[in-house]
């Protein structure tokens, strides 16, 4: 595992930011095909994506191999991952919704509105430019907030760890971790509509 994070390539360094966990993972199963890092990229993501699934209006059981499929699509096209065009959750998450779009228009039913794509494309390019905008955006904004609230808002939400696994990590108390992060989504939330509006 150490071995495969210390391999990752020059042009995954340009930001110069120290790496979420699941990112390590992620480059870990890229650059070493690293079969543990893979394990804990599935305990993380399995069941995250089973719940977007199942809101989604497909039943547990079908949502549960559909979770199979994206992971394996994680492992076979781990290749194309790029830390600086995208995090890994999104990443992950554009792989699921366009499976979940394939079966609903195998199954002839209709694509809810938040899993069609911007120009209802499945194209790799298309994606890939849309999720570096976002990406760009929103690197741009958290560079905006105090230390203190970016750390939090990164743990939380790029690194997607839960308040009681930040207060683990930190030993920080519960309530400090809650109002750094609620002050700096705020913060967020303004910067971005600005984003928006230009």
């Amino acid at each position: 595992m150490s071995e495969g994070t210390s391999s990752c390539r020059e042009s995954d360094r340009v930001t110069g930011e120290a790496y979420s966990e699941t990112t390590v993972w992620m480059l870990a199963v890229r650059d070493q095909r690293d079969k543990v890092a893979f394990g804990r990229l599935f305990d993380h993501f399995a069941p995250r994506l089973k719940g977007v699934i199942c809101r989604s209006g497909l039943p547990p059981a079908q949502a549960e191999d559909i979770v199979q499929d994206v992971m394996l699509t994680v492992w076979r096209k781990a290749h194309m991952f790029d830390p600086g065009r995208a995090q890994v959750s999104a990443w992950i998450y554009q792989i699921a919704r366009n499976r979940q779009i394939d079966i609903l228009r195998k199954e002839k039913r209709p694509v809810p509105e938040e899993l069609k794509p911007v120009e209802d494309t499945e194209d790799d390019a298309s994606q890939v430019v849309a999720l570096e905008q976002e990406t760009q955006a929103l690197r741009a904004a958290l560079k905006t907030l105090k230390p203190a609230q970016r750390d939090m808002v990164e743990r939380a939400y790029l690194g997607e760890l839960t308040h009681a696994e930040i207060r683990a990590e930190t030993g920080l108390p519960l309530g400090t971790i809650k109002s750094r992060i609620r002050l700096g989504l705020e913060k967020l939330r303004h910067e971005l509509k600005g984003t928006e509006r230009k």
